[in-house]
């Protein structure tokens, strides 16, 4: 395995931890990380909170609340080492979606893990190698598998406008730049 095919292995995981600990459990991963030198292959550690007002008798308080209690989400590339490194450390449990006796986890889809970034107001900005004209196969949904003709683009948005046959007639498709692939 090369470096360059290191970035399409590139995905969200999430990781057990003692539920009330997740924060620390981050704290210990991301100390492990630095000390172990692995920032080439884990990015990012979060523990997924929202924010909200309460009223009380003195007044608004803010309260932080875990989305998830008991989970961590690490954004990393798998391999023997890095999981190693996760696996073992302290405060955390094990990956969710691995089956144990050694067995790698399952990442998460990016269409679980965006509505959980975009709620902590963290946004992934997607390069694409496709531009207005290209042809792109669609990647997810009822549409999969076909080949269509990028028609506009949304950058901000981070949208893409196809024109998709519909019953003999063309009709203007928004996908998000991740459900389509230069074909």
């Amino acid at each position: 395995m090369t470096e360059d095919n290191f970035e399409n292995e590139r995905a969200w995981y999430i990781v057990q931890s003692y539920s009330g600990f997740e924060n620390a459990a981050k704290t210990n991963l991301e100390r492990r990380i630095h000390s172990m030198n692995m920032e080439k292959y884990i990015f990012r550690v979060l523990v997924p909170e929202v924010k909200r007002i309460e009223k009380t008798k003195k007044g608004p308080k803010e309260v932080v609340e875990k989305m998830f209690p008991g989970y961590i989400f690490v954004e990393m590339i798998v391999t023997d080492e890095s999981w190693f490194v996760v696996r073992n450390t302290p405060m955390v449990t094990g990956f969710l979606g691995s089956s144990g006796g050694g067995a790698k986890p399952v990442p998460l889809p990016a269409e679980e893990i965006r509505p959980i970034l975009e709620t902590m107001g963290i946004t992934q900005a997607i390069e694409v190698d496709f531009q207005v004209g290209d042809y792109v196969k669609i990647l997810t949904g009822t549409f999969a598998g076909q080949e269509v003709k990028v028609e506009a683009m949304d950058y901000d948005k981070q949208i893409v406008t196809i024109s998709i046959d519909i019953f003999g007639r063309s009709t203007p498709q928004e996908l998000r730049f991740d459900e389509v692939k230069k074909s």
